[in-house]
């Protein structure tokens, strides 16, 4: 099932986006979007906010991973010899390896040194 409507669904006689734009423009106090967007895009000068620093990468620090994954060790495991299957097909004993966890778990920033 679905949902129905009486009427169009999209009103016909609406604003464009054009002029919700323009709207948007004139209520920001007139400035251009060319002037808001160099303003923005002005390099910040990280070294003022030394409690900011070792949570922005950069090119040291972009080799040292921010979030460093736990220990997941990887577990060994001896399946003897054994018959397999309606069969009765013999299997010769192999070891195989996995890992402890599921899947990876990361530490949290400074949890791990």
């Amino acid at each position: 099932m679905g949902c129905a409507t009486s009427g169009t669904a999209i009103p016909q006689d609406s604003t464009t986006m054009a002029e919700v734009y323009e709207e948007a423009m004139q209520q920001s106090g007139g400035e251009k979007i060319d002037n808001v967007r160099s303003e923005v895009s002005q390099q910040v000068d990280i070294s003022q906010h030394e409690g900011l620093a070792r949570y922005t990468r950069d090119s040291q620090n972009e080799i040292n991973n921010l979030f460093p994954i736990l220990s997941n060790p990887m577990l060994t495991m001896y399946v003897y010899p054994h018959l397999a299957g309606d069969e009765q097909l013999p299997v010769p004993g192999y070891t195989t390896g996995f890992t402890l966890y599921e899947k990876n778990h990361y530490a949290m920033l400074g949890e791990k040194s």
